[in-house]
């Protein structure tokens, strides 16, 4: 499965890109994007064999794949994720990791999840698409925010990191909103998809 926009594109996982996911997650001790990505969370190290055993469970998956690689000129920059908060009642959350810190700040990540919602609500039976962040990741609240998402919940204070306390922050669109969020959006001119 591939996904295209106008810099980069949503595919797959394969075999060969294992080496490399595994080494921008473990490859550094504390790296950068662990920052801002659920930083309240540690990171857990695991070996190369348990990461590609967890890793071919879902690349086996033959409908809707739950994770795609985010490429930029053939090079992997990161990973776009759904997980089922609830399946009986159809509550979907997405997620989205950058990990080069050289391609944040211009767009690849906006661009990405836009791609993403957008084959989410086009293959599933979902009414809304929700994505959970903390105040402490500025970056992903202003990219959800360009997307059109909603504020939806913010859980002050229940987010302890490095001395501080963070809010939680809940944010999601409906079908509805995205549909005439796209109509209005000169991004979505050059989205291409392909099997």
């Amino acid at each position: 499965m591939l996904l295209t926009g106008k810099r980069i594109s949503l595919r797959t996982p394969m075999q060969d890109d294992l080496p490399i996911l595994y080494n921008l997650i473990y490859g550094v001790e504390n790296p950068e994007w662990k920052k801002y990505n659920a930083p309240y969370y540690p990171l857990e190290f695991c070996t190369f064999e348990k990461f590609s055993k967890r890793m071919e469970e879902r690349m086996n998956v033959t409908d809707v794949p739950s994770q795609m690689i985010i490429e930029c000129q053939n090079q992997i920059i990161g990973m776009v994720s759904y997980y089922w908060e609830d399946k009986r009642t159809r509550w979907l959350e997405m997620g989205i990791v950058i990990y080069s810190p050289e391609h944040w700040n211009g767009g690849f990540g906006t661009e990405a999840l836009s791609l993403w919602i957008d084959y989410l609500f086009e293959n599933l039976t979902i009414e809304r698409v929700g994505l959970t962040t903390w105040s402490g990741n500025p970056r992903m609240i202003r990219c959800a925010e360009k997307l059109g998402m909603q504020l939806e919940g913010r859980m002050r204070k229940c987010r302890y990191y490095n001395g501080e306390y963070y809010d939680s922050i809940r944010m999601g669109i409906l079908r509805e909103e995205w549909n005439g969020f796209k109509k209005n959006n000169p991004l979505f001119d050059s989205h291409e998809r392909t099997s």
